[in-house]
């Protein structure tokens, strides 16, 4: 059925037109965030999602603008290329308006409570597994059944190197999701057998990103779980428990830290040895998300503990990135040299290497409260739609191509490739957060069609030719987040329709022996044996919150928001409040305006740090206490 009409599909079933409507979590108003969403979808305007034959290079036509700039591209995928490729993407699927309506307008509870239970099942079938069959290895092989750890034969193997620690990956980074489903003897379980299990003292070189928001984000999220008395989920507290979770990822932060010395811009290394430091062999280079992306994990367990430290390097990375964006376009690149802060990667985009640095700039000011976070968030927002966004001025107004946001050169603007990656899918759910529900609802409907067309996401697809550049799916859940997110905001049932076709194209395709299998191919659903943790902290979770109306999460009077891994995280008070003076770390020579250089010092003492008689002051068990202290050398 064509794109055309599941969009306007979407808009006939929408709210009713100018309603001002609330996120259901992640803004509270006593803090001062009020974010109004309005629709003003025009329907009598649904016959210009026709397609047309303009060549507008800017604003309106898109599709055809590289053919008429003379490039080609190679087909990674013949099957899927019978098509003209002159046609518009909003060909993808085909449908009647009328039969639309009938098959979206609704959506029964019978039905809801179904895909509540095979979204449960689904989590069940994943974490039961990986228990039996993995743990404590730090992932499961669904098809041998099998557990997976670092590939030690080959460190150069970063696909997996740069994320499985040999620390029990899955089990930590799904903690919080047992909660979530309401399971709290598992998770008690599941708490202590991290607590008894899991240590970080490793021979594990380990990506700092991927180390920070799946372990460091889930420790602290299920700290807080525990421990806060306004937390959602009932009486979930642990006998006898005593801030170990919160220990645990302080010392996983502070083996961390080497990161973030020895670099000329303050923009940390990419990779670090867990009981080593960073690599004699590390490379000078890095992404924009991957440094840019550490501040929300970090500045909650400043907050949390009372040491600035990890919340200042974090945001001194984050304030090195901004101030290497581009003058003319301001617009950052997706790698940069960390000593010389020179772009190696030109390309601007909202996938891989740039995403969660955006998501964090504004989930940062959600949850801190810091101007400067909202003002480089607004400013690149504003430069995403000023020079990544092809196609017609408004999503459902005017003549032209429905919008699309494009890879560019950071410096010019010009278009750079004609492909988009699965990553980009997470951006609907950001325009939600930030107000943009119709940018939201129009950019959803598109990865939505690649959905329908393949039965998943591929990693990479050629909006020009139409077909995959890169086949596989290793069960991302950036469009269920943002499918579950725009239900939350519009409540419009044509979003469980959504969520019931992935949980049934999951169920159909990647269903293994023992779990859930990486697609190699989306187009002959050949598999890989492979089931990231993300697919039971993330993708799992958005499936049976978005079918779960009555949810703790949903029903609490407070307000919650979810880092980029999926963590559950309160909108809390205190993570507004410092124990310290703004100005932390101290060289003589520090500016104290941190603004005015383009690189904060990165070689510095941390000299007004906590006083070391209370760094400590929260009860810590002596093994804590005792690898700790060797860590930061006071001992």
């Amino acid at each position: 059925m064509q794109w055309r009409s599941l969009v306007v599909g979407l808009l006939v079933l929408r709210l009713a037109v100018g309603c001002v409507l609330w996120l259901a979590f992640g803004l509270g108003p006593s803090w001062g965030f009020n974010f109004p969403i309005k629709f003003n979808f025009n329907l009598h305007k649904i016959e210009l999602f026709k397609e047309s034959d303009g060549t507008d290079a800017k604003t309106n036509r898109w599709l055809n603008q590289m053919h008429r700039n003379g490039n080609s591209h190679h087909s990674t995928c013949a099957k899927t290329t019978a098509s003209s490729p002159n046609k518009s993407y909003i060909s993808l699927l085909e449908n009647g308006r009328d039969e639309y309506a009938k098959r979206y307008s609704s959506f029964p509870d019978n039905l809801k409570s179904k895909m509540r239970g095979m979204a449960k099942e689904m989590f069940y079938f994943g974490y039961d597994n990986y228990m039996k069959y993995a743990f404590p290895e730090d992932e499961l092989n669904p098809i041998e059944c099998q557990g997976r750890g670092p590939d030690v034969l080959n460190p150069s193997n970063i696909n997996i190197n740069d994320v499985l620690g040999n620390y029990s990956l899955t089990l930590i980074d799904t903690l919080d999701t047992l909660l979530v489903l309401g399971n709290v003897s598992e998770f008690h379980r599941a708490v202590k057998l991290v607590i008894d299990t899991v240590s970080f003292d490793k021979d594990s070189t380990v990506q700092v990103f991927e180390a920070n928001i799946r372990i460091l984000g889930s420790l602290i999220s299920a700290h807080i779980l525990l421990t806060d008395s306004k937390q959602p989920f009932g009486n979930v507290g642990l006998e006898d428990y005593d801030n170990e979770l919160l220990h645990l990822a302080h010392d996983l932060a502070v083996r961390l830290l080497p990161a973030f010395e020895n670099t000329s811009t303050g923009i940390p290394y990419p990779r670090v040895n867990l009981k080593n430091g960073v690599p004699p062999d590390s490379i000078n280079e890095t992404c924009t998300a991957g440094a840019g992306s550490l501040l929300v994990e970090f500045g909650i367990l400043s907050r949390l503990i009372g040491d600035s430290t990890f919340e200042w390097v974090a945001r001194r990375a984050v304030k090195a990135l901004w101030n290497l964006r581009s003058n003319e376009t301001g617009l950052l690149g997706n790698v940069v040299n960390i000593q010389t802060g020179q772009w190696v990667g030109k390309q601007s985009g909202l996938g891989a290497g740039m995403d969660s640095f955006y998501e964090y700039l504004l989930k940062s000011y959600i949850l801190f409260g810091e101007k400067e976070d909202h003002t480089m968030f607004k400013a690149a927002y504003q430069s995403i739609q000023n020079h990544l966004r092809r196609g017609r001025e408004e999503c459902n107004e005017g003549e032209g191509d429905p919008p699309l946001y494009v890879n560019v050169n950071m410096f010019s603007g010009q278009i750079m490739n004609t492909w988009i990656d699965s990553l980009q899918a997470f951006f609907p759910g950001l325009q939600v957060l930030n107000g943009d529900v119709e940018n939201a609802i129009c950019l959803h409907a598109f990865y939505y069609a690649i959905w329908k067309r393949f039965g998943a996401l591929p990693e990479r697809y050629n909006w020009q030719l139409q077909t995959p550049d890169v086949l596989f799916y290793p069960l991302r859940p950036e469009l269920v987040e943002s499918t579950y997110l725009l239900y939350q905001a519009t409540k419009n049932p044509f979003y469980l329709h959504v969520g019931m076709d992935i949980l049934q194209s999951l169920e159909k395709y990647t269903k293994v022996r023992c779990g859930y299998a990486t697609l190699h191919h989306v187009v002959d659903k050949s598999k890989e044996d492979r089931m990231e943790s993300f697919f039971l902290s993330e993708t799992c979770k958005y499936l049976f919150l978005l079918f779960d109306e009555d949810n703790p999460l949903h029903k609490s009077e407070y307000k919650y928001i979810f880092t980029t891994e999926g963590h559950v995280v309160p909108i809390d008070k205190r993570f507004r409040e410092k124990q310290w003076k703004d100005m932390l770390p101290c060289e003589e020579g520090v500016p104290s305006d941190l603004d005015k250089t383009a690189f904060p010092p990165a070689n510095i003492s941390y000299c007004e740090r906590i006083p070391d008689e209370r760094r400590y002051s929260l009860p810590l068990k002596s093994v804590y206490m005792r690898q700790i202290d060797q860590m930061v050398g006071l001992l």
